[in-house]
């Protein structure tokens, strides 16, 4: 189960054209956008990435606005855990739950959590918060991820589960952003 106090966001590589040529873009963008926000009402600490941002640009506009006093990790290796910044990032919060969303599913995303399983920690794929450009390398990148011993959740699912009761009062705002 996942923990508030042990939990860590990464949001990989939401930028530019690239962003806006997944499968289900608009999904996924509010899928990201009621993660990020969940994710700050619990006080859950976030990273974030740019896979070479001089190429693809910044991130979008809609998901960066949320992230505001947050700096991206520019990165040009496609798992997060081959760059210094990022590792030293992870290293300070100590934390070992993580949360992964961003794309693409089966290349940034499946590199990093299947790095970050061999690093020790245990990962969640937030599967309606990722995507490929098409359906095919997704369910692949799904696929090889749970077969590496990453967990599969869900915005709603990972949210509720690290709100834990009703009786807190988190749960209605929770409850506002999912909805």
């Amino acid at each position: 189960m996942l923990k508030r106090e042990d939990a860590v966001l990464i949001i990989l590589d939401i930028q530019g054209k690239l962003a806006l040529s997944m499968y289900g873009t608009e999904l996924l963008i509010d899928n990201v956008q009621r993660l990020i926000k969940g994710i700050k009402v619990l006080g859950i600490p976030i990273i974030w990435t740019e896979q070479n941002p001089k190429g693809l640009g910044p991130t979008l506009p809609e998901i960066a606005d949320l992230l505001s006093g947050i700096h991206p990790i520019s990165k040009m290796s496609f798992s997060c855990c081959r760059d210094q910044q990022f590792t030293q990032a992870l290293k300070e919060l100590n934390r070992k739950q993580v949360l992964i969303a961003g794309i693409e599913t089966h290349v940034c995303v499946y590199q990093t959590a299947a790095d970050m399983v061999d690093m020790g920690h245990e990962v969640q794929v937030v599967t309606d918060a990722v995507s490929s450009r098409t359906i095919e390398n997704m369910e692949i990148g799904l696929r090889r991820m749970r077969d590496c011993g990453v967990g599969l959740t869900s915005v709603e699912t990972a949210l509720f589960e690290m709100l834990g009761t009703a009786e807190t009062q988190h749960f209605k705002e929770i409850l506002k952003i999912v909805k």
